[in-house]
C-alpha cells in the first residue's frame, strides 16, 4: 500500500478514536449540579458556644473555598420574629453576593393548609427578599418540606398561582435528608462525644453518595440521559462542617458545579408530573411514580440510627 494511501486510511481511524475517547471522558465528567441550602436564615439546633452567624459564615467560606457559583438560599422570614438578631445571616449571605429565593414565610406545608392560606404565605415573605435582593432575581420557590399538594386540584393551583406572580420552582433532584444529621450533631457535641461526631460524619458522605447514585439512575429512567441535578442541603450546623468534603465528594464523581439558572436550563426541569401526592418527593421521584417505574434498589437513610444518638436513655426510651 502506498505510503499516502495508509495515511488517508489511517487519519479517520484516529479521529474515530479520539472522537469515542473524548465522548467517554465527557460522560464520565460531564455531570454538573447545583448547591441550593433551605431555611435561612436559621435551622436546627445549634452546638453550644455555636452561633447562627457562625453557620453562615463556615458555609459561605466552603462555597468561596470551592470556587463554587453563586447557590440560593431559601428564605422564611418569620423567623427573624423569634430571633430579629438573625437578619446578620441574611446580611452575610447578601454580602457574599448569595442570591436568596423563596421558601414561604412560616415554612408551611401546603399539603396541611388552603391554597389561599398557602399563597397568602408566600407573598408575606416577598417584602424582606425584595429588599435583601435590591432588583436581583429573587423569584424562585422551593415548596417547604417538597410538598406540592395531596390533590392535583392543589397542585395545579398552587402552580398556576407561582406562574401569575413570575415565579419558577426551585426543583431538586438530590436529596439525602441532610436535615436529619443536625440535630445529633448538635446533642454529640454538647456530650463532647468525638467517636460519635465521627460515626455521623462517615455516615453523612456514605448516604450523600449513594443518593447522588440514585439521582443519576433515576435521571436515566425518567429521561433516558443525564440530567443536570439540583442539591438540597440545610443551613445547618452539620451541613457547614461537613460541606467542604460533600464537594470534594461531587468533585470526584465527575460534577461541576452551576448556579440554579444554569442547572434548570435542562430540558428535563421543564417535565410536570402533574400528580397529587401526600408526601414531599424530589422531582425525578415524582416523574418515577408519574411514568410508573420502579425506584432503583438503594440504602434506606438511617433516621432511627440518628434519632437515637447521644440522647440520654431514658429520653430515647420514649421515642
Amino acid at each position: 500500500m502506498k505510503p499516502s494511501l495508509r495515511l488517508i486510511i489511517w487519519k479517520p481511524a484516529l479521529f474515530c478514536l479520539l472522537l469515542c475517547l473524548f465522548v467517554a471522558v465527557a460522560s464520565s465528567f460531564g455531570q454538573e449540579i447545583a448547591l441550593t441550602f433551605d431555611d435561612l436564615p436559621a435551622h436546627a439546633q445549634l452546638p453550644p458556644g455555636v452561633t447562627r452567624e457562625d453557620v453562615a459564615k463556615q458555609i459561605i467560606k466552603a462555597l468561596e473555598d470551592a470556587h463554587a457559583p453563586k447557590s440560593y438560599g431559601f428564605m422564611n422570614a418569620e423567623k427573624l420574629q423569634q430571633a430579629p438578631e438573625d437578619v446578620e445571616v441574611l446580611k452575610l449571605w447578601r454580602a457574599a453576593g448569595l442570591p436568596l429565593g423563596n421558601h414561604s414565610y412560616s415554612h408551611m406545608d401546603l399539603n396541611a393548609n388552603s391554597v389561599e392560606a398557602f399563597e397568602h404565605d408566600i407573598q408575606v415573605n416577598e417584602p424582606l427578599l425584595q429588599c435583601m435582593m435590591q432588583g436581583e432575581d429573587w423569584r424562585w420557590f422551593r415548596y417547604p418540606y417538597l410538598t406540592e399538594g395531596e390533590t392535583l386540584k392543589k397542585r395545579r393551583a398552587l402552580r398556576s398561582f407561582l406562574t401569575d406572580h413570575g415565579y419558577r420552582v426551585a426543583e431538586v433532584t438530590v436529596d439525602f435528608s441532610d436535615y436529619a444529621w443536625n440535630a445529633p450533631y448538635a446533642r454529640c457535641a454538647a456530650k463532647k462525644d468525638a467517636k460519635a461526631i465521627e460515626q455521623l460524619k462517615a455516615s453523612y458522605l456514605s448516604t450523600a453518595a449513594e443518593y447522588i447514585s440514585l439521582g443519576q439512575e433515576m435521571a436515566k429512567l425518567v429521561y433516558g440521559r443525564e440530567i443536570k441535578h439540583v442539591l438540597l442541603l440545610h443551613v445547618g450546623a452539620f451541613d457547614a462542617v461537613m460541606l467542604p468534603q460533600l464537594i470534594d465528594l461531587l468533585k470526584q464523581r465527575g460534577f461541576k458545579l452551576v448556579t440554579l439558572q444554569q442547572a434548570e436550563s435542562d430540558p428535563a426541569y421543564e417535565s410536570d408530573p402533574d400528580l397529587g401526592l401526600k408526601m414531599g418527593k424530589s422531582l425525578l421521584e415524582q416523574m418515577m411514580q408519574a411514568k410508573h417505574l420502579q425506584v432503583p434498589p438503594h440504602k434506606e437513610k438511617p433516621f432511627k440510627e440518628l434519632e437515637f444518638l447521644c440522647r440520654e436513655p431514658s429520653t430515647a426510651s420514649h421515642n
